[in-house]
């Protein structure tokens, strides 16, 4: 009797799952069809436990999502995001050792 299988199959049931997916949405038109097909993306997602995040949203449709007052339940993520985020946690360069501080 081989228990191989029950064991693979605990193990890939144990493994965390993503809970964010990142949308690519650049080639999207900014227009009410493309926030309404976003919105409903978001809200099928919230349902099953994820989130959507939008990437590369051009600022025509940020600036729509706002509007429509939905810019808190669709993420846009802005680039540069997480080099901010150091900055402002007090990250610091790489230097040398020998070098003097500026």
């Amino acid at each position: 009797m081989s228990f191989e299988a029950p064991i693979r199959l605990s193990s890939y049931m144990a493994a965390p799952r993503p809970s964010t997916i990142v949308c690519d949405v650049g080639a999207l038109a900014p227009d009410a069809a493309a926030v309404e097909v976003l919105a409903r993306l978001q809200l099928a997602a919230r349902r099953i436990g994820l989130e959507i995040r939008l990437c590369r949203a051009s600022s025509e449709l940020r600036d729509l999502l706002v509007f429509c007052g939905l810019d808190d339940v669709l993420r846009v993520e802005v680039s540069g995001q997480a080099e901010e985020r150091e900055d402002r946690l007090g990250a610091q360069e790489e230097g040398q050792l020998d070098d003097p501080a500026v």
